[in-house]
Parts: structure tokens; sequence; C-alpha cells
């Protein structure tokens, strides 16, 4: 079609020049404005043919009669995705019909009479639609798509040559959260939270590692993988890989450089200069009160002599104080 375009561009633009050289210019322009918008639609082209899986591209190929395909398609939670009949022409069709059986439900069909012009249907899930009229397409899309499309999707198509069928195990997938913490001494702790299906965690570098599964919500099958590893010597940083189908993630952590330098620290703050301050408090109310009692006992007035009676007085001294008749009359001479 682009060729054709061209060529008949081409065979303007010579006509244009036998009649004047004024007119060189425009047709190139405009040929390259037409090519611009050949590329741009041949694009557009190959996108839409991208709404179909690439697993089907081979079945639409196959134009044999009980041609059959099986698919295991992965579809990521709260996407859009088509899922295509075998590629037949319509005008050849009779009967279209998709079996779908999700999880935990029973079989559900939408199928499509084209010489009755009717349809039916009894699947209650109103997000697996159609792609458009049955009648122009027999392409089914989910939209929206929830961990409860878990199943088997298979369309049939009957013309007068046999049955064509294409089978697809559909499985929606749900991105994980990745975190990475320490917890204690050299030892980092790496998760993905509730994924579907479970998480890969690798560590760089390797160390004393130990991996659990714990299973986040059993209505959505959704699984909490965490892993935890211990390291020793002058191992800085180390770096955690979660790997899922829905992405990959790289978490990185740096380590103290001295073994329990973290936490004996926030021990040393919480427990011991508490301890200190209040030995600290009760030694210095034990000085305070030695020192205080001292003070009152040197400053105290000390009590009277009490006065004593010289009748209570030793009979020395009652002697000593009476005169002697023999040393008077010796004085006296």
């Amino acid at each position: 079609m682009l060729t054709a375009l061209l060529v008949r561009r081409k065979n303007t633009y010579w006509r244009t020049e036998n009649k004047t050289t004024e007119m060189l210019c425009p047709p190139r322009t405009s040929d390259l404005g037409l090519l611009l918008i050949a590329v741009f639609f041949l694009v557009d082209f190959v996108d839409s043919d991208n709404s179909c899986t690439d697993e089907n591209r081979n079945i639409r190929n196959n134009s044999s009669p009980l041609a059959e395909a099986n698919s295991r398609l992965f579809i990521e939670m709260g996407s859009r995705k088509v899922l295509c009949c075998p590629d037949v022409l319509l005008t050849n069709i009779l009967l279209t019909t998709w079996k779908i059986t999700l999880r935990g439900q029973t079989l559900c069909t939408k199928s499509y009479d084209k010489e009755e012009n009717q349809t039916s249907d009894n699947c209650t899930d109103e997000r697996i639609t159609w792609t458009s009229r049955p009648d122009l397409s027999p392409d089914l899309q989910i939209n929206g798509a929830a961990v409860t499309h878990d199943g088997t999707y298979i369309c049939e198509m009957v013309n007068s040559t046999g049955n064509f069928q294409h089978e697809y195990q559909l499985q929606v997938l749900v991105r994980p959260e990745a975190n990475i913490f320490p917890i204690k001494n050299k030892t980092v702790v790496c998760e993905a939270v509730a994924g579907k299906p479970a998480a890969q965690i690798s560590w760089i570098p390797q160390g004393h590692c130990q991996s659990e599964e714990e299973t986040t919500s059993y209505s959505n099958s959704t699984v909490t993988v965490r892993s935890s590893c211990s390291y020793s010597g002058n191992v800085s940083t180390v770096t955690c890989l979660v790997s899922h189908l829905t992405g990959n993630w790289s978490l990185s952590e740096s380590l103290p450089s001295v073994i329990g330098i973290s936490r004996p620290s926030e021990s040393y703050i919480r427990y011991i200069i508490p301890s200190i301050a209040i030995i600290l408090i009760i030694v210095g109310s034990v000085w305070f009160l030695k020192t205080k009692g001292f003070r009152q006992c040197k400053f105290k007035n000390p009590a009277p002599t009490p006065a004593v009676d010289e009748d209570e007085m030793q009979p020395y001294a009652c002697y000593t104080e009476k005169n002697n008749p023999l040393y008077d009359t010796v004085n006296k001479i």
C-alpha cells in the first residue's frame, strides 16, 4: 500500500516537473509528509496487533481444522488483557464459544451463533466481556484483572471444515512490596510483602541467611517472603535482590563499622546514665546530711557548769581554809 502511494505520488511529481520547474520542491515536501504519515500508520497497525498475546500468533496462522494450542499466560493485577481466538475468517465461522472456568467456580460460557445472530452468556463476572460485537471480533477481554480471574479460558470456533481451539491457563500476578531494615548487630532483614506468587530473595555478599514464607491472605493467595542475614568482619554494605514475575528490586543497607555500636550506645543512654545519676544523688544526699549534722555539733553553745556548794567540797579543801593557831603564834613572835 505504501509503495503504491509513493509510485502514484512520483508520477504526479514527474508530470509537474514537465510543466514547470518551480513545482519541484512542494512535491518533495509532500512526499516526505506522506512517508511520515505512512510510517505512523504502520506503527499504529503493529501496536494494535499486539492486543493479542504472542503465544496465540502461531495458532492464528494455522488454518487446519482441529487445530489446538495451549498457552500459560501471566497478567498483573489491575491490568487489561485481550485473549484471542484462532485466526479463522469470520465469514466462514458458524459458532464461537468461550468456555471459562475460574478458580473455585463452575464452568460458564459466552457464545455467538452466526446463523441465528444470537449470543448467550451465563458468566456473572462483568469484567470479562467481548472486545467488541462478537460478529466483528471473537476475542475476549479482561478489564481490571483480579486474583479471582485465575483459571482456564478456551476459545472454540466452528466452521464447515471443522473446529479450532485455543486454551489459556491464566494466572494473575500481585506485585510485592520490597523492604530492607537492620534489626541488631550486623543483621539485616529483607522482605517481599504480599506477592503472588512468592518472590525470590538473594543477597550480595552472601552471609549467614535464613528465609521463611508466610501466607499473607488466603483469599487472594498472596505470600510474604522474609530473609534475614548476619554478617561479620569488615562488611560495610549489603544488597538484597528481590526477583518476581512483576519486576526486580535491588535494596541496599549500610552496616556499622564496629559490631554493636548502635545498640550498646542506645542501652548506655537508656540504662547506665540514669543509674549513675541516681547513685550520685544518693551519695550527695548522704554527704549533705552528714555535713549539716557536723556543723550543728560544732557551733552548739557549751552547757553552763553547775555551781558547787561549799558543803559539798572535799574535806581537804575545807581543811586548808581554816586557820592554824600554831602558825599564828609563830607569826606573832
